[in-house]
């Protein structure tokens, strides 16, 4: 059986380990729209629960975002969760009860480590559309006081960095990267252009510019794939893509522990 481009379907295993694709158009859409915020869910996530869908590795959330100018999400508080956020497009300003206020752009990073609490809001200062990549991780250990970092163009995106995979937020002892996570089990690079992904228990691949196959599965902007098990992985530009397109790769060697 194959998916809509040719590609085998999603969750058959390979000699590269187990692959599932997941459509952009598949996402779950939530959000208010009225108010100007649309959300496109990877995972379960409020309303929308699917028990085989909760979680994948130690990733517990991927949410592309659209935001119109000036909307936002009120104040909410977050606990005990690593939150890396990825700005696609306009501006994204980040308040909290803690007094940090900043603003990122495209091609920054943020991480918001939750630990033992923290309260925040997020909205579209400007007068352009707003996109961003937020995602969720589960931590190691829990608690502690919470963190904020920011990354400026942590992979070159404005600038003249070339292909591959470019470390933005690790804790990896092996990968160091701008961002340092509370989770020694996980990295999350920008990927450009061609390269090869490292061999990992668990990696998570969601194409965000261009159109990129992923060992021979095509990904489209918004797309995601997932890898099972297996070993490196070539990752490159779609036939016929002008460019070199960019996609978010996580590489997790565990799964959320509670005990």
């Amino acid at each position: 059986m194959s998916a809509p481009d040719g590609s085998p379907a999603g969750g058959l295993p390979s000699p590269g380990g187990g692959f599932e694709v997941r459509r952009a158009a598949d996402r779950y859409l939530g959000g208010d729209p009225a108010a100007g915020v649309t959300t496109r869910h990877t995972f379960s996530f409020g309303e929308f629960y699917d028990p085989a869908n909760t979680r994948f590795g130690l990733l517990l959330a991927c949410n592309e975002e659209l935001l119109a100018a000036g909307a936002g999400f009120a104040e909410h508080t977050h606990r005990d969760t690593e939150i890396v956020t990825w700005v696609l497009a306009g501006e994204l300003e980040h308040r909290d009860a803690d007094g940090t206020a900043v603003t990122l752009r495209p091609g920054d990073a943020q991480l918001l480590s939750a630990g033992g609490g923290v309260r925040h809001v997020e909205r579209n200062p400007g007068a352009e559309p707003l996109v961003f990549v937020q995602m969720w991780l589960h931590p190691d250990p829990f608690g502690g006081p919470p963190r904020h970092t920011v990354a400026r163009d942590p992979a070159g995106a404005r600038g003249p960095a070339g292909p591959g995979l470019h470390p933005v937020a690790s804790g990896l002892p092996s990968v160091p990267a701008p961002l340092a996570l509370r989770q020694p089990h996980a990295a999350l690079y920008l990927g450009r252009g061609a390269a090869e992904l490292p061999a990992a228990p668990f990696r998570h691949v969601q194409a965000v510019r261009g159109r990129v196959a992923v060992g021979g599965r095509l990904l489209a902007p918004g797309d995601t794939l997932r890898v099972t098990g297996g070993g490196p992985l070539d990752a490159v530009p779609a036939e016929g893509e002008r460019g070199a397109p960019e996609y978010l790769v996580w590489e997790m060697h565990a799964e959320p522990s509670y005990g």
